[in-house]
């Protein structure tokens, strides 16, 4: 005999739910053989320890202190930096009125230590001459010119100042003797991030083989709406193999570097280019080979994909509103420890058995399908962060292990709503096959409801919570989601089949689906089943209380027909 339709549709999501389980399996087993994961997730600053960061602000010689809001500011954009470095769980906070502490699980690498303490303050600087760097300052030498010191300002600025940042007027005897004897190892050369924007800026490149004189800053970084790292091509679209930073700014950032891209079209060499300084210091010096009108530069540079990315990250986050140097790094242990873990484990234990044993005792053999859908559920739950420790780096944290605890009263919930649903239509007469179609059209529009709203409520958490909240919310969303496909994927097809077997399909009184102990009256369009009279007390009381049911499920047509003594017109039973 042939499978019917609705066999058919449970057997293909049966398998689409294998697929993707054995998919995910193998997925991981790759990076495993790799090297670059585990079996397991990631654990958390509270579970595992981690990393410890102080970070302390470059002062002026001349003292000061730092500000509230500049402190405040910075462990923003610090935050949004770790985050984008793909490390979750992480923890940044102010110590002290002036320190700030970072706190990552694990070991930090040195990208995830660039993105932290760099200030990441860009300058657009217009370049007035260059020259190949000289050789280190020789030992012993004590001469101020020789150490690359700055030119006192009467004697470095012109008189008047000239109006244009690309002027020629700006190199006056003074500051091209303070090009010609700086050097890239000097002091000036490792304060230049802290040099003034209206001056000119003696300076090297990153890699110390090209210093330049650089005008005033004629745009700086707060133009940049976004930045994103992308493989560096010709203007013919081909790959050079290199890597650069794809910039957006702002309508008048744009047309600003509008009008200079404009200037420096065609302009002679050096001053046809235009430097990138970040804190100090050229990533990047292109000539204008063209007029930029779109607020869309790329800074271009001897760039790998993780030193793009780190850039666009700190670019995109904006520059700390003051320097921070490392003040201290030191391995940090566990704040709760394996205790705490398996403590929270026994609890999940402990609702999960009580979720066993009140679905066999509700629901007899029929809870054993609760049973396998929470295994289900847990699998995925398991492989899919796992995955997610690998490619995203989330870490579990005690506040996501409470998440996916709580999600086995919404998961069991499900199935519950399921159940009564069927139950309701067998009560109502319908034959066990057509009653599971019956029971999940109707509890699949409340399922995806209730559902929706914990999604929303993770959603909101994560978007506006920090630290361990949001892995509370990412766990809780992500076991909400993976109800929605355990029910629809694994428990709706297997209940399908097991509709079409004997022991539910003849009603078995362990099958948890006995039409006669869930009081089925209803046996079709405008018939009843009618209690029969049998000896004994306490089975009368029993048929009373079907009769009871029969008559008031009753419609009023129903109810005329049987006072006038007419038999209503059905099929037989």
């Amino acid at each position: 005999m042939a499978s019917s339709p609705a066999v058919k549709k449970a057997w293909r999501s049966l398998t689409l739910l294998l697929v993707l389980i054995v998919g995910l399996v193998g997925v991981i087993a790759i990076g495993v053989a790799k090297g670059e994961t585990g079996w397991a997730p990631k654990l958390a600053l509270d579970l595992q320890g981690g990393t410890q960061i102080l970070l302390a602000p470059k002062l002026t010689d001349g003292g000061g202190a730092v500000s509230g809001e500049q402190l405040d500011q910075a462990v923003s954009i610090i935050r949004d930096r770790v985050d984008a470095s793909g490390v979750s769980e992480a923890e940044v906070t102010t110590q002290g009125s002036q320190n700030i502490s970072v706190a990552i699980p694990g070991q930090a690498d040195e990208e995830t230590l660039a993105r932290i303490s760099a200030s990441a303050k860009l300058d657009f600087r217009p370049v007035l001459a260059m020259d190949a760097a000289g050789s280190l300052t020789p030992e012993g030498e004590e001469d101020a010119a020789a150490e690359g010191e700055p030119a006192p300002a009467e004697d470095r600025d012109p008189d008047p100042l000239p109006e244009g940042a690309g002027d020629l007027e700006w190199i006056t005897p003074a500051l091209q003797q303070e090009f010609e004897d700086f050097t890239c190892d000097s002091d000036a050369a490792l304060n230049a991030g802290e040099a003034a924007t209206d001056r000119p800026l003696v300076t090297c490149d990153e890699t110390n083989q090209v210093k330049y004189i650089l005008g005033p800053v004629e745009l700086d970084g707060d133009v940049i709406t976004d930045a994103t790292a992308q493989a560096e091509t010709t203007q013919q679209g081909a790959t050079t193999g290199g890597w650069a930073v794809q910039l957006r700014m702002t309508d008048a950032g744009g047309k600003a570097f509008g009008e200079i891209s404009s200037r420096m079209f065609g302009a002679q060499p050096p001053q046809n280019q235009f430097a990138f300084v970040l804190d100090g210091r050229v990533v990047s010096a292109p000539t204008m080979n063209a007029q930029i009108l779109d607020g869309r530069p790329s800074i271009s540079g001897d760039f790998t994909q993780e030193d793009a990315e780190v850039l666009a990250d700190q670019l995109k986050f904006g520059a700390l509103p003051i320097g921070f140097e490392t003040q201290s790094q030191e391995d940090i242990s566990a704040t709760l420890g394996s205790n705490q873990l398996q403590a929270g484990l026994i609890a999940g234990i402990i609702g999960l058995a009580l979720v066993v044993v009140y679905s066999l005792f509700q629901y007899r053999v029929l809870g054993t399908v609760t049973i396998m859908s929470l295994g289900i559920a847990a699998v995925l739950t398991y492989l899919l962060l796992t995955f997610f420790s690998w490619r995203q780096g989330y870490r579990l944290s005690l506040a996501g292990v409470a998440g996916i605890i709580v999600a086995i009263g919404f998961t069991a919930d499900s199935f519950i709503l399921y159940f009564e649903r069927v139950r309701d239509s067998i009560r109502d007469g319908f034959a066990l096959n057509s009653a599971v179609d019956q029971g999940w059209k109707k509890a699949l529009r409340t399922i995806l409801a209730s559902d929706a709203i914990n999604i929303m409520a993770a959603v909101i958490l994560f978007i506006f919570a920090v630290a361990n909240v949001r892995g509370f919310a990412f766990t809780l969303g992500l076991t909400t989601l993976i109800d929605i496909i355990v029910v629809m994927a694994f428990t709706h097809p297997l209940m399908t089949l097991l509709a079409r077997t004997k022991f539910y399909r003849e009603g078995h009184p362990a099958s948890g689906l006995d039409p006669r102990r869930l009081g089925a009256v209803y046996r079709g369009r405008l018939q009843f089943r009618a209690p029969v009279a049998t000896g004994g007390r306490g089975k009368s009381k029993k048929n009373l209380g079907s009769r009871k049911e029969a008559e008031r499920r009753q419609t009023i047509a129903e109810r005329k027909a049987a006072e006038a003594g007419v038999e209503p017109a059905g099929k037989e039973s």
